[in-house]
């Protein structure tokens, strides 16, 4: 991974109420599943539409942060 920036994605299912917003925000990125979201992939290249995602749950059960530092980057705190 040449200098691509890398984040992980992460929904904590005891938080999620599946409202859809994130699969609505990015569909790239996360799906409906059983009620529930999930990552299509856990590990993904840098994409504002995850931030927003994130930002717009309003759980706040997605987490995205950074692969090689885990450094949270969203939510913000």
């Amino acid at each position: 991974m040449s200098g691509e920036t890398q984040w992980r994605l992460h929904v904590d299912p005891a938080r999620c109420i599946g409202s859809g917003i994130c699969a609505g925000v990015a569909p790239r990125h996360f799906e409906l599943v059983d009620g529930l979201s999930r990552p299509v992939a856990e590990r993904i290249a840098a994409d504002e539409a995850v931030l927003d995602a994130a930002e717009s749950c309003p759980m706040e059960a997605i987490v995205v942060s950074e692969v090689e530092s885990l450094r949270r980057i969203a939510p913000e705190g």
